[in-house]
């Protein structure tokens, strides 16, 4: 099959969807310049510093970026936070306290964080009798009805949103959808609300924090971190809720007062710059490979009619074979790495046996084009990332013809 062609017609086809993209960038973009200039960035808050870090000018001052940048009142953005679920997992520890309970309303939370919560014998939330109910996902998103009933029910201390699907069929939460519903949880709860928000920043010209959630938390590995930046996360909402949190990272009674990076800061605020653009080359990386896929009769969540609430598309291949060849043509199109074949394995933290694919500079980066999936029916790929749209383009026309099998 002629795929170039089929590239070219579906370009042509998205032109007004590339342009709302486009634009949405401009606006982020402008916001992050304004957050820079507000706070008074200087070539000073990259220098490294040692030891306790009492005089770490960078540390503070990024952490007060992401706060303006989102929004809020005080944020934790910092190196030291090893993955989206180490950010995470933070914050839940360090809001929640022995005996209390919180609610999850988007479902089962992301895979890592099921032994954060529920196993036992790890130092979990339910080793320090931490209870988590979850309500499903109805039909149309959220289930209300379940939520009020719950809400009216229990009293608890946090409620929870992940705004990705994680290896759910689904798509990611618009900022409509979390302003909708929020604002449904307000009529019977008044506790902190945090939204998970990683793959959903600069997706859109608002975030959580700007349609009522409290916390926002995210990965500097995905989108806020611009491809750039090699490691660590930000909390970023209210400041009674980070100032706990920030009990949690470092120890009781010192919180954010200490903390030293050996290494220059300049990646994390240069990331933090470029996010905007980046997040807009993912996206119409995505968007142009769920409409050629659904071209060729493949079903794609969200389809390329949806918008979507983070970078992520879920393709449903139906066939293993299929799925694992698309996925290993991700990695042979990728510029690090790219003679690496990605086959199945028992990755900790994970039910199944996972497939990823990641020929990126940052390893792990999803942020940078990659695909995961558990392998299992109905062999969905997670298909993200991309930093720039021309690679993400000529990705996609190596990986159909890995499909002509």
């Amino acid at each position: 099959m002629d795929y170039e062609s089929l590239i070219q017609k579906t370009e042509q086809k998205l032109k007004d969807k590339f342009d709302r993209i486009d634009k949405i960038a401009l606006y982020n973009q402008e916001k992050v310049l304004n957050a820079f200039i507000d706070c008074r960035i200087s070539a000073g808050h990259f220098a490294p510093t040692t030891g306790y870090g009492y005089d770490d000018m960078g540390r503070q001052k990024l952490s007060d970026l992401f706060a303006s940048v989102m929004h809020t009142q005080a944020a934790i953005a910092s190196p030291h936070f090893a993955s989206g679920t180490h950010t995470i997992a933070c914050a839940l520890f360090g809001i929640l306290r022995p005996q209390q309970k919180a609610l999850s309303i988007s479902g089962m939370p992301y895979d890592t964080l099921k032994s954060v919560i529920f196993s036992t014998g790890t130092g979990s939330l339910a080793d320090f009798g931490i209870t988590f109910d979850i309500t499903e996902r109805d039909k149309s998103g959220f289930d209300k009805e379940a939520i009020k009933n719950k809400l009216k029910s229990e009293n608890y201390a946090l409620i929870y949103i992940q705004r990705s699907p994680g290896y759910e069929r689904r798509k990611g939460y618009s900022i409509a959808e979390l302003e909708s519903i929020i604002k449904f949880v307000r009529q019977y709860s008044d506790a902190p609300i945090a939204v998970d928000n990683c793959y959903g920043e600069f997706v859109e010209e608002k975030e959580p924090t700007d349609v009522g959630a409290n916390l926002i938390m995210g990965s500097f590995i995905k989108n806020p971190g611009g491809a750039i930046a090699p490691t660590g996360g930000y909390i970023a909402g209210d400041k009674d809720l980070i100032d706990k949190i920030g009990m949690r990272l470092t120890a009781p009674g010192v919180g954010m007062e200490i903390g030293s990076y050996e290494h220059t800061y300049r990646n994390f605020f240069q990331g933090l710059f470029l996010a905007p653009h980046i997040v807009a080359q993912a996206r119409k990386g995505g968007l142009l490979l769920a409409e050629v896929l659904e071209e060729l009769g493949y079903e794609v969540y969200p389809s390329a009619s949806d918008d979507s609430g983070d970078i992520v598309r879920v393709v449903d291949f139906g066939c293993k074979e299929k799925m694992l060849a698309f996925c290993r043509a991700v990695q042979a199109a990728s510029p690090i790495d790219a003679n690496a074949r990605p086959d199945p394995w028992a990755m900790p933290g994970y039910d199944d046996e996972v497939i990823m694919a990641s020929g990126s500079f940052i390893q792990g980066s999803s942020i940078e084009l990659s695909a995961d999936a558990p392998v299992r029916p109905p062999y969905s790929l997670y298909v993200q990332g991309g930093m720039t749209y021309e690679h993400a383009r000529i990705a996609l026309k190596r990986c159909l013809s890995s499909l002509d099998i």
